[in-house]
């Protein structure tokens, strides 16, 4: 571990009741982390990974991990940031090689991997931060097989996403499944690995994982939300892109895609369904939480899940 992310660790203040941490401070020693992990000799992976993770983004997968880790107890921030920072890298590494498939040009309010350095290099990037993944979690044992697992769920979504809309079989159940393996499923990993991290008991396992699921699905059905009735100022990407290939909650009917999964989420009372099931989800989740004990950590995963449905639609 390089001395800058010892550094930054060592600020954190958190002692065995939890009763003191700062959870930016928590999350800088991920971004040193990721920085420290995307070092090469070869320029444009380098250069290319760290333009991505530079554009910030909201961590809320890293975030989880901390927070589910402090809340069950956990006192050793420099054992929870390594996880962390590898699930910010599996969703990263996505989003890159998302910006390939839908030819994106703009990602968290900056040129994107794909406009910059053209596919083939992003496709290495992309490729070049899953592998990244691997060294970070090396040292963490059957702690592997979580982390496959939700990276598998990760690919199966984006796939089955792509066979629907080949296949002009998006229809509102198969939506709900891609969103539950390619964003849920990895949001609920990072709970899990929290809880895991700190030896907690299995229900608190299980809860925390019950709470990352939940405020997953809440955040994918709010990004697609916005995606059909935001901007690109606002959302920090390409807007529409992911409408344009065909996601939506009903059957596409027609060629244009975009078009007619936009008309028919603004149509009669569709929008304001998806925004009651998106808080439905998030209800849910903080309900999975009670079983904890109260604490700052468990207080800002109940904040962290209101921030969720509270993005401006």
């Amino acid at each position: 571990m390089s001395s800058q992310i010892t550094t930054t660790i060592e600020n954190v203040r958190l002692s065995k009741q939890n009763t003191h941490f700062d959870l930016n401070e928590v999350v800088q020693a991920v971004e040193d982390a990721m920085l420290n992990i995307i070092n090469s000799d070869i320029d444009v992976l380098r250069d290319a990974s760290r333009h991505i993770i530079d554009s910030g983004g909201k961590r809320i997968r890293p975030k989880m991990v901390l927070l589910s880790y402090i809340a069950t107890g956990g006192n050793d921030i420099a054992y929870a940031v390594p996880p962390a920072a590898a699930i910010e890298l599996v969703h990263t590494a996505s989003v890159v090689h998302d910006d390939i498939n839908d030819h994106g040009v703009v990602r968290r309010g900056r040129p994107s991997v794909n406009a910059l350095w053209g596919r083939t290099f992003a496709l290495l990037t992309g490729d070049f931060l899953f592998t990244k993944v691997y060294e970070l979690m090396s040292p963490y044992g059957d702690l592997n097989i979580l982390f496959a697992r939700a990276a598998t769920a990760l690919v199966e979504g984006e796939t089955l996403q792509a066979a629907a809309v080949k296949s002009n079989n998006l229809t509102s159940e198969v939506y709900y499944k891609i969103i539950a393996l390619k964003t849920a499923e990895l949001l609920r990993a990072g709970a899990m690995l929290g809880a895991k991290l700190s030896d907690a008991p299995e229900k608190h396992v299980e809860a925390l994982g019950q709470y990352g699921y939940n405020i997953g699905m809440a955040f994918q059905i709010v990004d697609d939300i916005l995606d059909v009735i935001g901007d690109e100022t606002q959302l920090g990407k390409t807007a529409h892109l992911d409408k344009d290939q065909g996601k939506g909650f009903t059957s596409v009917q027609d060629d244009n895609v975009m078009d007619n999964v936009k008309r028919k989420l603004m149509e009669g009372d569709r929008l304001k369904q998806a925004r009651f099931q998106a808080e439905q989800f998030v209800d849910w989740g903080i309900t999975a939480l009670e079983i904890l004990p109260p604490s700052p950590a468990k207080d800002a995963m109940i904040d962290l899940a209101k921030v969720v449905i509270e993005r401006q639609f």
